[in-house]
This record gives C-alpha cells, sequence and structure tokens, in this order.
C-alpha cells in the first residue's frame, strides 16, 4: 500500500495514551476546553428546532455524495474549469503533494500563506514544499502557534488546545519576530500575530487552501473561518492552489444552506461563521488570478466502498465528537498518532491508509463505544458502529484468535459449552472469596489474563448457571 497518510506517531496508542495521562497540565487544558466548547454548542444546538431533520438531510445528501461520487467530480471538474480553475486530479499524497510543488515552483517563489487546510495536513504538504524549498506559513492562529513549537496539531478544530495561554505567550517571546510583550491577555497575544501575519500577508504571491465544501453544480469552493485570515489568503496574492477532499462536493449549490447551519453549531458554537467565503473559478480585476483546484482522492474512493465504514466519508470536520469523548479529553489528539484524532480519526485513519499501517491497529480501541460521539455528530456518522467494524475486521494478536477460536468450537457443542461452564464455575470459587470485598471482581490476574486486567477488572463466572438456576427451581 502507499503511502498517504502521514503518521505523526508510531507509539501505540495504549502506551501513548499512558504518557499523555501523565501530564496533568495536559489534562487541565483539555478538561476546560472542550468544556466550553461543549456548553456553547449545546445552548445554540438547542435554539434549532429542526435540528434532528437538518442532521437527517445533511447525512442524506452526503451519502448521495459517496454514491455518486465519479459522477458529482466529473461534473464540479466541469464546471470549475469553465469559471477559469484548473482543475486537477491527485490519486494519493505523493500526486497531490507533485502537483503542488510545481505550481509554486511555476510561480518562482520560496514562501507561501496558508488557510487551515486538514486535506493538506493529510498529505503531508508543508513537508513536501520544504523539501522543495518553500516554506509555507500557517496563517490561522492555533496553526501558527503550533507551527512556531515545531509541534504537531492535537484537535481537528483548535490545533492549539493542548496549550494554555502563558504557555502561548513564552512561545511567542520565542519565536515570534518582534514579539516583546510581558501580557498573557488573548487581545495582547492575538493582536501581536496580527501584525506579525499582516507584513505576511502583503508579501504574498501564492497561497494554499482547502475547502469545506464543493459545489459540483457550479463549480464553487467554499471556506468557513472565525479569524479573517483565510479571506486574506484567498483574495491578496495572485496564484490560489485548493487542496480538497473528494468527499468535501456537495451536488447542489441550495445543499449548502443546511450544511451552513450544521456546522457553525456543532464546531464553535456559533450561529453561524464569521467569514464564509464562496468562490467560483477566477473573476478579472477580483482576487486572484489563477486557481488551481486539486481535487484528492487518497483512498477515500476505497471507503466508499466499504459498506459500513464509508459512512465516515459524511465527515465535515466539526471536531463534536472530540469535544464529547471521554478518551480525547484525558489523552489529548497526540496520543492516536494521526492528522485526525479523536473518535474521528479512529475510523478514518486506519480505513485511509490501512489498520496494518503503524499504531492504526490499536485506534479502533481507543473508545469506550459510550456513543456520545454518534449524539453529537452533525452528519448522523454512526462511529460506535463503525469502531466495532473496525475491530472485527482488523488485525488480531495470535492469542486473540486461538482464544475466540477455542471459544467458537467450544460453544458450537452444547455439552463442551456445559462442560467448560462447570470447569470455571470450579476454577473461580476460590477466587470468589479472595474478591469478595470487590464485588467478585479480579482485578489483577496472572499472565496472560494480565493483558486483560492491566485496564479492567475482569468478572468471576457466576456461581450458578441459568440452565441450572431454571432446573433446580423450575423442575421440581
Amino acid at each position: 500500500m502507499s503511502r498517504q497518510l502521514p503518521i505523526v506517531a508510531v507509539t501505540p496508542f495504549p502506551r501513548a495514551a499512558a504518557g499523555a495521562l501523565r501530564d496533568a497540565q495536559l489534562r487541565a487544558n483539555l478538561g476546560r476546553a472542550t468544556r466550553t466548547i461543549r456548553d456553547k454548542r449545546a445552548a445554540v444546538v438547542a435554539e434549532v428546532p429542526d435540528w434532528d431533520r437538518l442532521r437527517d438531510r445533511a447525512a442524506r445528501v452526503k451519502d448521495d455524495v459517496i454514491d455518486r461520487l465519479p459522477e458529482l467530480v466529473a461534473q464540479f471538474a466541469r464546471a470549475a474549469t469553465a469559471a477559469g480553475a484548473t482543475v486537477h486530479h491527485a490519486v494519493d499524497a505523493a500526486a497531490a503533494n507533485t502537483v503542488v510543488t510545481e505550481l509554486v515552483r511555476a510561480q518562482g517563489v520560496d514562501r507561501v500563506v496558508k488557510v487551515k487546510s486538514m486535506a493538506t495536513q493529510e498529505i503531508g504538504l508543508n513537508e513536501a514544499l520544504a523539501a522543495a524549498g518553500v516554506t509555507a506559513v500557517e496563517t490561522d492562529l492555533a496553526e501558527l502557534i503550533v507551527q512556531l513549537a515545531d509541534d504537531t496539531p492535537s484537535h481537528i478544530l483548535v490545533p492549539a488546545i493542548h496549550y494554555n495561554r502563558g504557555q502561548i505567550r513564552e512561545l511567542f517571546a520565542r519565536r515570534m519576530p518582534g514579539f516583546h510583550a510581558d501580557s498573557d491577555d488573548p487581545a495582547v497575544l492575538a493582536g501581536a500575530a496580527r501584525e506579525y501575519l499582516r507584513r505576511t500577508f502583503l508579501a504574498a504571491r501564492v497561497a494554499i487552501c482547502g475547502a469545506n465544501f464543493a459545489v459540483a453544480e457550479t463549480g464553487s469552493l467554499v471556506v468557513v473561518e472565525s479569524e479573517g485570515n483565510g479571506r486574506m489568503c484567498l483574495t491578496l496574492p495572485d496564484t490560489l492552489i485548493a487542496v480538497v477532499g473528494v468527499e468535501k462536493l456537495l451536488p447542489r449549490f441550495a445543499d449548502l444552506g443546511d450544511f451552513l447551519r450544521l456546522l457553525p453549531r456543532s464546531s464553535t458554537g456559533e450561529r453561524m461563521n464569521p467569514y464564509t467565503s464562496i468562490f467560483t473559478g477566477v473573476t478579472p480585476g477580483d482576487g486572484p488570478r489563477r486557481l488551481h483546484v486539486v481535487l484528492l482522492d487518497n483512498g477515500r474512493r476505497r471507503m466508499a466502498a466499504d459498506p459500513v465504514g464509508r459512512a465516515a466519508l459524511r465527515c465535515i470536520r466539526c471536531s463534536a465528537c472530540l469535544n464529547v469523548c471521554p478518551v480525547y479529553e484525558r489523552v489529548g489528539g497526540h496520543a492516536y498518532g494521526s492528522v485526525y484524532p479523536g473518535p474521528i480519526g479512529a475510523i478514518l485513519s486506519p480505513q485511509l491508509t490501512g489498520q496494518d499501517a503503524g499504531h492504526n491497529a490499536t485506534l479502533p480501541y481507543a473508545s469506550t463505544l459510550c456513543g456520545a460521539c454518534y449524539d453529537v455528530c452533525p452528519v448522523k456518522i454512526d462511529i460506535p458502529a463503525i469502531l466495532v467494524h473496525l475491530r472485527q475486521t482488523g488485525p488480531k494478536p495470535a492469542a486473540e484468535r486461538a482464544a475466540m477460536a477455542w471459544l467458537a468450537w467450544t460453544m458450537r457443542d452444547r455439552r463442551r459449552w456445559r462442560a467448560a461452564l462447570r470447569t470455571a464455575r470450579a476454577g473461580g470459587r476460590p477466587l470468589r472469596v479472595l474478591t469478595r470485598r470487590h464485588g467478585g471482581r479480579l482485578r489483577r490476574a496472572p499472565w496472560p489474563l494480565s493483558a486483560w486486567t492491566a485496564h479492567r477488572d475482569a468478572p468471576l463466572p457466576a456461581a450458578e448457571s441459568f440452565r441450572d438456576w431454571w432446573h433446580r427451581t423450575h423442575d421440581s
């Protein structure tokens, strides 16, 4: 399998999570931020009486896109080309990086500005540009913080969620040219970033963006943001390059309205995005003179062929699932070792690169299956169901395969199953005495059962089976 999505870390999730749990400052930062976003989202969602109908309609639209992906890709390419854009098709990360690098080189620049984009992170574009001698400057404030820290994002919407403002002030003092403030007041920090970025915007000749949505009917791209940095990138440079995952397509312009109601409420807890930019091709005297659109597959069509996993392609990257996930809130995004963290990352990353790639085999287990992610998803992705699907279809340790094979053999025959239960009850009798003060649950077991009890208690076999109870109480 070709390399499609950069693996940030190769540490399996259980070990990475154990390390993150020891970082008290990280847990405090995450807890405070996710609680704030959750509360804001709940308040604005409660204002919409037809919220569930909106979710249903959006889910149907995205399923239609998945069903008709090749057709809609071709329709978008025709409409965008007719409007003056140049459309490129990239089958994987390497192809997309090659296209973008060559387009930047053709403009003779060694510095570009970027709008926050998960697609460009997914393909490792910044690293590819750096290898070609081009510096990519992130202009989203949180992305800029992460870039200055030589760090990686830990949240889809709030990449620097793992930093507090004191840490950000210290970072700016070390790495941001011209910053000398002693205050960690958010307004002071934002003002310093604005001054630094304004000079960068005015000098930029090439910008790179993603898109929240792409309309097949008109060839339009839609970028939503909260800071205005995106609009500076979309309007000032002569050349604009958009890297867009093919799943971002919507069939008709009329479909956009529902998504523009769902996305801001689900992501930032706002009724509408402060900046929504919709642009179609190029217009003489207004905005960029050259628009290139790179339509990125990178495993998406393969995902669309999975009748269960394909629902992950509905995702509109709102990050609502991260903000309600009890696992993410305690370990943060870096533990997932993927561009896409949290519950959605646990189902996206294994499908994009394969469950046998790096640490992906452990990601479907990075969940309690509590269902909170499904409850808040604006496009009704049943993340728990896909996690279970991936657990069933993914690689399993040899010991687990052997244990499951033995259980299957035992349970196929009634006599073997009854004999196994009798043996288990007899072996559990002394343990029930020892574990009485723990409610009859085994907290520590010797190897190989220690692989289970290292993370959870083990229930002991019941003292009497249901079948035996029934015979004892009804057969007399």
